[in-house]
């Protein structure tokens, strides 16, 4: 297993096939890549009283991006190529492996997507280690992602380095973003504001999109499924000479189900596109666009919403010298939503510009990053805000020093935003190998979370004069890593200032800095590969409390599970899922209480031959019907209950 290395310099050629410094860079490939190495990163949390602005919906900003860092390859264990250690890009702006990350990180890549074989981005996060997911009923239905139980507002939400999320709501549209478009997946648990600015309190996710690999490929699927559910998909990938390509389409629809009880079945159609074209140069830079685009129309108790998300963006990858490269990131991304509610209509539509620019340096064993960002929000709504945008720049570094066996991380950041002025974060994080196997990591880190449009300005109910919630967060985590399985664990406590609260201060209803938060946590998971076994397990245990009255803050569980568990016999492979989450309340008074659940899946898959593949999958095999959220006035949403797919898929 890699453990550390003497970083020297960034080589201006690929250092194995398929795996040059740029892939890496703009993370297509990170797995492929274990002769690069980096340091590390700190954790953190906090809490927001999520208020239901349910049409104001999600995507905007870049915050992101990836610096390359290359390095020669220690000596280790024989576990440096295996997928249960693969390399991680989102922890600390460049590559390196979760084992030797400072970070607590979770990844779902390729194998195990397309064994899951989802329909909808919620049934990847659900269970996975720190995730507490809540819906509006099933199929393209408004789903929140608590991250360590801090609000869905302060998960930063990425896809290739461009950040999807609302300007007015401050939330991604996870139930619009279309899983048949990622080959990857990086949960990056705690504070990560001192790198991605403001929101990343609780963590970050980031899917990265389908890749080219060497040579040409294409495929096409269909699928089918109950609930009238169907499914189609296409694509092609490739390399040209110095030029590599990834296009591909699809289209989800369903009949959908009742989302309340007595209710009428609620449907979701979904269309998405994804293009991606780069180049590369003699240097050993690379040039490259992406382009991502969904869009559909979902149901729900009194009307409609269509929805589109997109994201553009163009990067420069450019070698300086032996010893530094630069990288700029240009992009946009894009939420549009029209709304039909009892016969009134709406429109919320926000715009995010972002300009990214970071160098990477590299003297020695020790890396650094300094950079830039520059992030223009604008919203076009048929309410009238008082504001339609804001603009935020901002200024960061980061030293990952490598000491042998102990390697530390320190990152800063500076934002400054015309609507609610400065903030500066920090992170310092250590970590140490105990031996070649195992590693212990601490950390502390500063975050904040920005008021949203919605909090600031929406008409009768924003407080221009809201100051941003404010958090701090120490982790401390113990892993170990071997040739065919891995475990992890970590504790770690955020506690939060001026979080930001709808409530009657002096006569007045409307959002104020009032209450503080304490979140105290222990997650712990593994992983197991062995012969034609494939086992992954997680369990996390959160306590987020108001420390004013001492309630568990809203809509929050106490516990997660999930456990997935598959055999390969050949050409057939058989899987199951078991996930689970406890109980939680969806008041503040903590008076009104939803039960927990656990569900059991099932699915099988048949490589028929080297083009054909066909998946089946039995989801909530014990129909079992339960709610995360209930709606005003008191009324759950319901699940779907059991739910089948059958797809099949050629590959060109």
């Amino acid at each position: 297993m890699l453990r550390w290395a003497t970083v020297w310099q960034v080589p201006a050629t690929p250092t194995r096939p398929g795996c040059s410094p740029t892939t890496c860079f703009f993370s297509r490939y990170p797995i492929a890549c274990p002769d690069v190495i980096t340091q590390s990163i700190r954790a953190g949390v906090h809490e927001y009283e999520d208020v239901e602005m349910k049409y104001a919906l999600s995507t905007a900003t870049l915050s992101a991006a990836t610096l390359l860092i290359t390095a020669q390859p220690a000596l280790g264990d024989e576990a440096s190529e295996s997928t249960l250690d693969p390399i991680v890009v989102t922890a600390t702006l460049g590559p390196k492996t979760r084992g030797e990350s400072d970070s607590s990180v979770t990844v779902i890549d390729q194998e195990a997507i397309e064994r899951l074989q989802p329909q909808t981005f919620e049934e990847l996060l659900v269970g996975q280690p720190g995730l507490d997911i809540t819906s509006n009923g099933s199929f393209g239905k408004n789903i929140s992602v608590y991250t360590r139980g801090t609000g869905s507002e302060s998960t930063v939400f990425m896809v290739d380095g461009v950040r999807l999320r609302s300007a007015t709501s401050g939330s991604a549209a996870w139930q619009y973003f279309p899983p048949q478009m990622i080959e990857r997946v990086e949960i990056v648990r705690g504070s990560r504001s001192n790198l991605y600015g403001a929101d990343a309190v609780g963590g970050v996710i980031q899917a990265f999109t389908h890749s080219a690999p060497t040579g040409h490929e294409g495929w096409v699927q269909a699928g089918g499924g109950n609930f009238n559910t169907q499914e189609y998909i296409a694509g092609a990938a490739g390399t040209e000479g110095r030029m590599k390509y990834s296009l591909s389409a699809s289209h989800l629809e369903t009949d959908g189900t009742a989302i309340v009880e007595g209710g009428e079945d609620k449907g979701f159609r979904n269309t998405s596109a994804l293009a991606s074209v780069a180049h590369q140069f003699d240097s050993g830079g690379e040039a490259g666009i992406v382009l991502m685009r969904a869009q559909g129309n979902t149901e729900f108790e009194g009307g409609d919403t269509d929805f589109a998300i997109q994201t553009l963006g163009f990067r420069l990858d450019t070698p300086i010298s032996d010893y530094w490269r630069s990288r700029i990131l240009l992009a946009e991304s894009l939420d549009e939503s029209d709304n039909r509610d009892s016969g009134s209509e709406s429109t919320f539509d926000t715009k995010t510009r972002s300009a990214r620019w970071e160098n990477q340096i590299s003297i020695g064993r020790h890396e650094y990053i300094v950079g830039g960002e520059l992030l223009v929000d604008e919203i076009d709504s048929t309410r009238e805000y008082d504001e339609s945008s804001r603009t935020n720049a901002a200024v960061f570094g980061q030293a990952l020093l490598n000491f042998g066996p102990t390697d530390f991380q320190l990152s800063l950041r500076a934002d400054d935003n015309e609507a609610f002025g400065r903030e500066e974060t920090g992170a310092v994080a250590m970590g140490v190998d105990l031996d070649r196997n195992h590693r212990v990591r601490v950390s502390y880190s500063t975050s904040f979370r920005a008021p949203t449009f919605n909090d600031l300005y929406f008409p009768g109910f924003g407080n221009p004069d809201l100051k941003p919630e404010t958090a701090g967060s120490a982790e401390l985590g113990i892993g170990g890593q071997y040739a065919n399985w891995f475990w992890d664990a970590a504790i770690y406590q955020t506690d939060a200032d001026d979080l930001i609260v709808f409530t009657t201060i002096d006569g007045r209803s409307a959002p104020f800095n009032v209450n503080e938060a304490r979140i105290r946590g222990a997650e712990l998971s593994g992983g197991l590969e062995l012969d034609e076994w494939t086992v992954q397990a997680a369990v996390s245990v959160t306590d987020p409390r108001d420390r004013e009255t001492d309630n568990r803050i809203r809509r929050r569980s106490a516990k997660q599970f999930r456990v997935d568990v598959d055999r390969a016999f050949g050409q057939v492979s058989l899987g199951t899922t078991v996930k689970g989450q406890g109980y939680r309340y969806d008041d503040a008074d903590n008076d009104e209480r939803i039960a927990g659940f656990a569900t059991w899946d099932l699915r099988a898959k048949w490589r028929i031959d080297s083009h054909w593949t066909t998946n089946v999958s039995l989801d909530n095999v014990l129909d079992k019907e339960y709610a995360t959220a209930q709606r005003f006035g008191g009324s759950k949403y319901i699940s779907a209950g059991r739910t089948a797919m059958l797809t099949i898929r050629y590959d060109i």
